[in-house]
């Protein structure tokens, strides 16, 4: 294609060519007002002078058109893959492809967008459209289509947003009449105490709702703790407590319709962090001894503890030894009333540090005691030698869950401690500092109580390999026991000492239920599409787990040893929402994705949100589902030159550019050179032979 048009290089200013021009005017309009002779001679000199100097040039463009770029942008998010909708898109990506090609002069650029990248943020089409276009001059663009369900999350506001001039086309799948019931998440903590409830403020919505009351289902790490009853549109608050610390995941869930388009929606996770406001600790020392301040200084190290702290100075059997009457003591007095009998449920952990039955404390509070610890509380007995005579808390009502039987002696001789082949496994005594030497980088201790183990597991031995640390359960509660008093030696560095401050805050720890703790757990974490498995026990083999996904599909995974006591796997999932996990045992949920997507908040398809960008542009709007099934029907494809409206009820039309490249110039001077001379030099001529004729003639 070839194209002719005048350029023009002055060779004046603009200004100073107007002044003459202006000036040629006037001299030629005094010479007809005068009425001289052949002043339209000297007009046509001027205008010829006029014309060289404004350097006029024939352009000869040779050029190659360039193909409309037309946008087909495919909406793959997760509301995509409801009923026919993936098959609708698929069938119009082979149709568009088709009739634009058949228009020719057109490149089609088809892009997929949602998927992974979009599930939080939502169906993210516009910045898929702007990528694929943003290496196109708007002028070569032609138009863009979308396949989508037309619940698109990044709409530009107005049509100039675009950064194109060009029709943009909506085609929308599903059908029209979906029904589609939810949960709306109005208010949902992130964080709570451990003990105390916390509200969720939801609303259940329904498009098509028949004013009939809705019940909702709430549960705690899978089990049921609520059911209530909703009306559509209506705010309804749930006070859940928080169990426990660490991860609590609440889920809200509303049953599904029969016509309803997906289930995803009806539930809705609520993952809520316990964590505690003081840990309350209530430690009793049976007299002062080198170890007492190695506790006290652990526990009042912790900023999270609130600690009460006893020392018996003046048991009751001495207290006449020296004839001082009570009465004149300067002691403050134990208050074992309030302790032990109205306020002990108020403390996370007792611990006796060398306590003996010194009937300071009568049979009743240790029944207490007892009945804490059966209930939920924690015990930890650090034991000396008291706890191998008659006085020890073994003859005390404490002995019905103390996790060994002492013998009656103690072992006095150098030994060091370490870990048991259980104790590897168990998450208080894994993997700590110097246990993985032999013997352990640990200072030598001295004294140990000699004991039988009764129940729960021996995590560390001593001497002769006898038990020196015990964990047990009872009921639902938890007890340990420290068969020496010699720990304070960790403590002074004795020998470069041992993991004293690892070891005790694990205890302490373990004692008061901290998840991250437990010896027999099933944990799962997703990370994108991946859901990373693990599983904590003390059991030679471990069961294979499993994976149940939000649709009700379930496949099973096998964990492989990954060091003492865990086993660990990874499996890639599908679907977005609550996972359960189960190997017969335990059970752990896991959220992939966002908690509630945004992608599943609306799930039926509509023109309405595109309906507004799509026609300020010229395009239109239309669903194209032809009836039942994944059948559609498209309407005929055009190429239009520029026009207000490019579609109508039967047809839709892409903006015919004229882009074209230039591959090829020529120039050709018009004023100068010897056209430009021939022809001042024959106006010059003309002039002279018209005046000297009128002299002859005169």
């Amino acid at each position: 294609m070839t194209q002719f048009n005048i350029a023009w290089s002055p060779l004046l200013p603009t200004l100073a060519l107007v002044l003459l021009a202006i000036g040629a005017v006037l001299v030629v309009a005094l010479g007809f007002w005068s009425g001289r002779k052949g002043t339209w001679l000297r007009a046509l000199g001027l205008v010829l002078i006029l014309f060289a100097l404004a350097d006029p040039s024939l352009v000869r463009e040779d050029r190659q058109p360039l193909k409309d770029v037309v946008a087909v942008v495919l909406d793959r998010s997760a509301s995509q893959t409801i009923g026919d909708r993936g098959a609708q898109t698929d069938k119009a990506r082979a149709e568009i492809e088709k009739s634009l090609a058949a228009l020719g002069n057109v490149e089609t650029r088809v892009v997929e967008a949602g998927g992974d990248a979009a599930e939080a943020d939502g169906t993210r089409l516009f910045s898929a459209l702007s990528g694929a276009l943003a290496d196109v001059p708007p002028e070569r663009i032609g138009g863009a289509f979308l396949v989508t369900d037309g619940v698109v999350h990044d709409i530009p506001a107005q049509a100039d947003l675009l950064g194109f001039k060009a029709p943009l086309h909506a085609l929308i799948t599903g059908r029209e009449g979906e029904r589609d019931r939810r949960i709306e998440l109005v208010e949902a903590p992130r964080f709570g105490l451990v003990g105390k409830d916390q509200t969720i403020a939801v609303r259940v919505l329904d498009t098509a709702d028949r004013g009939e009351p809705i019940e909702l289902v709430v549960r705690r790490d899978g089990a049921e703790i609520s059911r209530t009853r909703a009306r559509a549109g209506t705010l309804v608050r749930v006070n859940v407590r928080v169990d426990h610390g660490g991860p609590n995941v609440v889920e809200l869930e509303v049953p599904a319709l029969r016509d309803e388009l997906t289930a995803l929606n009806n539930k809705a996770v609520v993952v809520i962090e316990g964590v505690r406001d003081k840990l309350k600790v209530l430690l009793v020392s049976g007299e002062p001894h080198a170890g007492e301040r190695t506790w006290r200084n652990l526990l009042k190290s912790d900023a999270n503890v609130d600690l009460v702290h006893f020392t018996i100075l003046r048991p009751p059997e001495k207290s006449g030894l020296d004839g001082t009457p009570i009465s004149e003591l300067s002691l403050i007095a134990f208050p074992t009333a309030d302790l032990f009998g109205r306020k002990i449920r108020d403390f996370d952990l007792i611990i006796f540090d060398r306590y003996s039955n010194q009937t300071v404390l009568p049979p009743v509070y240790f029944e207490n005691i007892v009945r804490y610890v059966r209930e939920g509380g924690a015990l930890l007995i650090a034991a000396g030698p008291d706890y191998s005579g008659r006085d020890g808390l073994f003859y005390s009502p404490l002995g019905k869950i103390a996790p060994a039987r002492p013998s009656g002696d103690i072992i006095e001789r150098a030994f060091r401690a370490h870990v048991t082949d259980i104790g590897n496994k168990h998450p208080v005594t894994r993997g700590l500092p110097g246990a993985d030497q032999t013997p352990p980088a640990w200072s030598e201790w001295y004294r140990q109580v000699n004991a039988e183990s009764l129940r729960g597991a021996a995590v560390m031995s001593g001497a002769d390999d006898k038990p020196l640390l015990l964990l047990s359960r009872e009921e639902k509660g938890r007890v340990g026991l420290m068969l020496s008093d010699q720990i304070w030696l960790w403590a002074r560095n004795y020998q470069n000492g041992g993991p004293y401050l690892e070891l005790l805050r694990r205890l302490a720890h373990w004692l008061m239920k901290e998840p991250e703790l437990e010896e027999e757990a099933l944990r799962a974490t997703a990370r994108g599409r991946e859901i990373s498995i693990e599983r904590q026990s003390l059991k030679s083999e471990v069961a294979p787990v499993t994976v149940t996904s939000p649709s009700g599909n379930s496949q099973v995974v096998t964990l492989k040893g990954a060091e003492p006591g865990l086993s660990r796997a990874q499996v890639r999932v599908g679907e977005l929402g609550l996972y359960k996990l189960t190997d017969g045992e335990l059970t752990a949920l896991v959220n992939v994705g966002a908690e509630n997507p945004l992608e599943f908040r609306e799930v039926v398809s509509t023109p309405d949100k595109l309906k507004s960008l799509v026609e300020a542009t010229g395009g239109t709007v239309r669903r194209i589902s032809s009836g039942s099934g994944d059948s559609i029907s498209l309407p005929r494809f055009a190429a239009m030159r520029e026009s207000p409206l490019y579609g109508g009820s039967n047809y839709v039309a892409i903006r015919r550019t004229g882009a074209s490249v230039v591959t090829g110039i020529g120039v050709a001077p018009l004023a100068v050179g010897f056209l430009g001379l021939l022809a001042l030099l024959g106006s010059v001529l003309a002039g002279w032979l018209w005046e000297s004729r009128k002299r002859r003639e005169a």
